[in-house]
């Protein structure tokens, strides 16, 4: 290489290394079930939270933030951008969790801009492949399966503590409180990578506070006292012993989050990497029991469309940034818009850029202006099938144009019949459709175009795929059976009587091997055994029903099969020759009278070998 050429190389390498120094790192804080009361900085009466206060001190506020009313829609909407009616992740279970994998997500761009990509904590997209978080972006993966810790596809009697996690694809046992591991995870990750040189995007999903309400002791202890003296104080009421205990248990998750959220801004000021940090902290959808001790002057609580089940916290900081520190910017604004928004930020320009829902907020986080006045949002998702059984057309986890809250300025339609004025009626108890027909005319005629633009696609099944060589052997669970409500290892510990069936995709052709099974494979447990109540490290679990397994039954495609189980029989395996594409798979498990009482709550799926 000639000396002036080699001279304009070094150059050009060092400023791009200059550049990529001077990228922003990213971290997205999102916690589950806490609510925008929940916080000292919003007047809790009870909780302390200094180091999320300070974030809110230090940063933008979004004082009408939104986003669903439950978990999952919330978080597919942060990581691509577009409603939950458009991306295929409109509930919290019952097969309608899964991401539409052909979208790009929040990881993938930042992946493709060069970021190190990782996430820490909760995902709730989808538990196979092509819907888990290293099929979507993230280089290094630390996570667990479905909505909360002890779900039924979760490893078996985990509790918070001392539990085995996914670590790029891996179970790996961590010693520690869930919150206090994926922290600590997540900080040793951010290290390795700015010593790389190396900017990154970290997220850190935490599932506390969400229930099971288990907490390291010490955080009960102290919460306990706090809870105390307010109530002596008169600030809290008096509540029956059962639902004090949540509380107390609720608030002390909180802190622990919250001395979390202090140990990783120390780190970042240790590491030199505060000051070019984009700091994001939200939470998935309203408080779960704000409203029974301090609502915040809001109706409405998680999955509800009160103001109190979407409105949540949003602070976004970033000290070298200059943005418009220590100020509450009004206007709607919703989870879609964080994705444009950090995209802008960050100057990253994606090749493949979809349409977003949401838009970019980089002009009003660094103006302090207010969001556009005349903006008007959705919000829609399909609730719980609670109740069924079995898969059925009128099951509530259908998303329907009704079930929708239309957002505009201070109105609130909800479910096409009722509209609030929240600037004279704050929690929403006077319904004044008949006095503003104009109004709520110009709402539905907008939920009406909404509807119309996503109503072929939003109830729309995504497919696991089975047989890729990216998961070959795995595991099925009744989680995803569609439109059925199974998440819950309590709900397989006392045999809740359902069965649905799996929307498959087929990879290859060849054969096929499925292990159908009452209880997962690590408890060594056989079909008809039951459980006597667990003990864990913060609570108990409840016991497991015997149930009167005589017979498997199966069928996917063409294949059929049933056969007859030894008394102490683990499971029923039948081999089958598949071809490749879209397909259902159904399993029942029969009594002695032949009568069908429940699906296989765990399938095992390995493909044995390609047809030739």
């Amino acid at each position: 290489m000639k000396p002036l050429h080699l001279l304009f190389t070094l150059l050009f390498f060092a400023s791009h290394a200059i550049l990529a120094e001077d990228k922003p790192n990213v971290i997205v804080i999102i916690t589950d079930d806490q609510g925008y009361p929940d916080l000292s900085a919003h007047g809790n009466p009870v909780l302390q939270t200094p180091h999320l206060d300070a974030i809110h001190a230090a940063g933008v506020r979004l004082s009408d933030f939104h986003v669903a009313p439950m978990c999952t829609p919330t978080r597919g909407q942060l990581l691509t951008g577009l409603d939950a009616a458009k991306n295929g992740a409109i509930n919290v279970s019952s097969g309608r969790t899964l991401l539409r994998p052909e979208l790009p997500t929040m990881a993938n761009f930042f992946e493709d801009a060069g970021y190190a990509t990782g996430i820490f904590g909760k995902w709730h997209l989808g538990d196979n492949y092509p819907f888990r978080p290293q099929d979507r972006g993230f280089q290094e993966s630390l996570w667990f399966p479905s909505s909360h810790i002890n779900s039924t596809p979760d490893i078996w009697d985990n509790d918070y503590f001392d539990d085995t996690y996914q670590r790029n694809g891996i179970p790996s046992e961590y010693k520690g409180y869930c919150t206090d591991v994926f922290f600590s995870e997540a900080i040793d990750w951010m290290r390795n990578q700015a010593g790389a040189k190396k900017p990154f995007f970290t997220y850190l999903p935490t599932n506390a506070p969400h229930w099971p309400y288990w907490v390291p002791q010490e955080y009960t202890e102290a919460m306990r006292k706090e809870v105390e003296a307010a109530e002596k104080s008169g600030v809290l009421k008096h509540r029956p012993p059962n639902k004090r205990e949540d509380l107390i248990k609720f608030l002390a998750m909180i802190k622990n989050i919250d001395d979390n959220v202090g140990r990783l801004d120390t780190a970042l000021k240790e590491s030199g990497l505060f000051d070019n940090t984009i700091v994001i902290y939200l939470t998935d959808n309203g408080s779960t029991l704000a409203e029974t001790y301090y609502p915040a002057g809001m109706r409405g609580k998680k999955t509800q469309l009160w103001e109190g089940g979407h409105r949540v916290p949003c602070f976004v900081r970033w000290p070298a940034g200059e943005l418009a520190s220590g100020k509450d910017i009004g206007g709607l604004t919703q989870v879609q818009d964080l994705l444009p928004t950090l995209l802008e930020l960050c100057q990253i320009a994606p090749e493949r850029r979809p349409n977003f829902d949401g838009i970019d907020l980089s002009p009003i986080l660094q103006s302090g202006e207010d969001a556009d006045p005349d903006r008007m949002l959705v919000i829609n998702y399909s609730r719980m099938p609670q109740g069924f059984e079995y898969p059925a057309p009128d099951s509530p986890s259908i998303m329907r144009k009704k079930g929708a809250g239309v957002l505009w300025k201070r109105w609130r339609l909800l479910n096409e019949t009722q509209l609030y004025d929240l600037a004279s009626d704050p929690l929403q108890q006077k319904n004044a459709m008949d006095q503003h027909p104009d109004i709520a005319g110009r709402m539905k005629a907008h939920l009406d175009q909404w509807w119309d633009e996503v109503k072929d696609i939003a109830n729309e099944p995504q497919r696991v795929v089975i047989g890729h060589e990216a998961e070959n052997p795995m595991m099925l669970t009744a989680c995803e059976w569609l439109d059925v409500f199974i998440d819950q290892q309590r709900q397989v510990r006392r045999a809740d009587l359902k069965n649905g069936y799996w929307e498959l995709d087929i990879a290859e052709a060849g054969e096929y091997e499925f292990e159908l099974r009452r209880w997962p494979r690590e408890t060594g447990l056989s079909l008809r055994d039951k459980l006597p109540p667990t003990t864990v490290s913060d609570g108990e679990l409840v016991e497991g029903v015997a149930l009167d397994i005589v017979r498997a039954r199966i069928q996917i495609g063409d294949f059929k099969a049933m056969k007859k189980l030894g008394e102490d029989a683990r499971h029923a395996t039948f081999r089958a020759t598949l071809t490749k594409g879209p397909t259902r798979l159904y399993t029942w498990f029969s009594d002695s009278d032949n009568q069908p009482i429940v699906g296989a709550y765990y399938v095992y799926v390995q493909r044995k070998q390609e047809s030739r």
